[in-house]
């Protein structure tokens, strides 16, 4: 129900607002300007002083309170810690935060990153991470990991097949056709072009931007979780396989011709290995867990991924992602809000203070000093210090 007064509530006019929602809560900015929001995502809005009101479209999440400046600046927050943000009277909102968890995130420079997570969620920041626009996704899948070469290209993948491509920093995602309906883990590319996405059972790659994604030859019974490129025709893959007897084992595919072929390095079949990260043609990080003999595993090769070395840590938590700015420099992070930094290139691991207990599931930084890190919750952790 909508009542108007035009004599400081003397008397009221009930006024027709063309839905049967329970409406909760209105703002007006002049006599004719005005929105009211309520039930399953609910927004009516008027320019002729409520004679007319009408709809506008959100996500479906209850609104319960909103707040216009202006005509066309204005705020409606929900449930779920929804906060949607206009700047041109309604026609068009983002989302400001979620409480979806964000399981990938990648970072182009110290202002500008892309978040992804459950539920198709999309979030990106233009201001180093004091604000995060949702973007529309055009998905209810679950996002898994982003890769963004520059500012205006990136993609993203997740469950069920699903690959999305931008090429205006996120303003449009267009589906891509992967011809897998398995979950894909993780994404990498080394170009515009040239990109790789892993998952259970799965090695994808593109050299055409995603226009078509190809298998190798090879049949793949690994459990894929991370793919970092060493250069164009070199990249490494990281998960687990289940062995004769059922436990499950870390495993590293490489190759060395662009993905064609695949070699296995049985020799590393220890923890589960989750994340993985090359810095150039020679040092490589990769980490996981899984095990209580192999808690917070972390190896590092510096042959281009041919043979890894396991690192001290002192950890139990399982480890997720790393991601390296230099030979020496670089940051993991894993369960119970688990962070680690390294200076010396891996020689000390120093564990810093997060101030969360949510698993931390993706970190990436641009240099030494400025990183973002994400994870359950919509775990957001900024710092511009190198997490000191």
């Amino acid at each position: 129900m909508i009542l108007r007064t035009i004599d400081g509530g003397a008397t009221w006019t009930p006024q027709s607002s063309g839905t049967s929602n329970n409406l909760v809560a209105v703002s007006f900015t002049d006599a004719n300007t005005g929105t009211a929001v309520g039930a399953f995502g609910t927004i009516r809005r008027t320019t002729d002083g409520g004679a007319t009101w009408l709809p506008q479209s959100t996500e479906g999440e209850h609104l319960q309170g909103v707040s216009f400046v202006d005509a066309n600046n204005g705020f409606a927050v929900g449930s779920g810690g929804a906060i949607l943000q206009t700047t041109d009277g309604g026609a068009s909102s983002v989302r400001q935060t979620t409480t979806n968890h964000l399981r990938g995130v990648s970072m182009v420079s110290a202002d500008t990153g892309v978040a992804v997570g459950d539920y198709g969620t999309i979030l990106r920041t233009t201001d180093g991470g004091n604000t995060w626009p949702r973007q529309l996704s055009g998905t209810t899948q679950d996002l898994q990991a982003v890769s963004f070469i520059n500012e205006n290209g990136g993609t993203a993948v997740g469950k069920r097949g699903t690959i999305l491509r931008t090429t205006d920093g996120g303003s449009t995602w267009t589906p891509q056709v992967s011809g897998t309906i398995g979950d894909l883990f993780a994404v990498s590319f080394v170009d515009a072009n040239t990109g790789m996405v892993v998952g259970p059972g799965i090695i994808l790659r593109t050299s055409d931007g995603g226009a078509t994604w190809t298998r190798p030859p090879r049949v793949v019974t690994e459990i894929l979780g991370g793919v970092s490129f060493v250069d164009r025709d070199t990249w490494v893959a990281v998960g687990s396989v289940i062995d004769k007897s059922g436990r499950q084992l870390g495993s590293i595919l490489r190759t060395e011709d662009g993905g064609t072929t695949w070699r296995e390095l049985t020799t590393q079949r220890i923890a589960i290995l989750a994340g993985v990260q090359f810095i150039d043609g020679k040092i490589g990080i990769a980490v996981g867990g899984g095990f209580p003999e192999f808690p917070g595993t972390i190896f590092r090769s510096i042959d281009g991924g041919a043979t890894w070395t396991p690192q001290d840590n002192q950890t139990t938590a399982f480890l997720d992602a790393v991601s390296l700015v230099d030979a020496n420099t670089a940051t993991v992070v894993g369960g119970s809000g688990t962070i680690l930094r390294t200076t010396d290139g891996g020689a000390t691991w120093r564990r810093q203070s997060s101030g969360t207990s949510a698993a931390l599931l993706a970190v990436s930084f641009v240099n030494a000093n400025a990183g973002t890190a994400v994870g359950e919750f919509a775990t957001i952790l900024r710092t511009n210090t190198g997490g000191d």
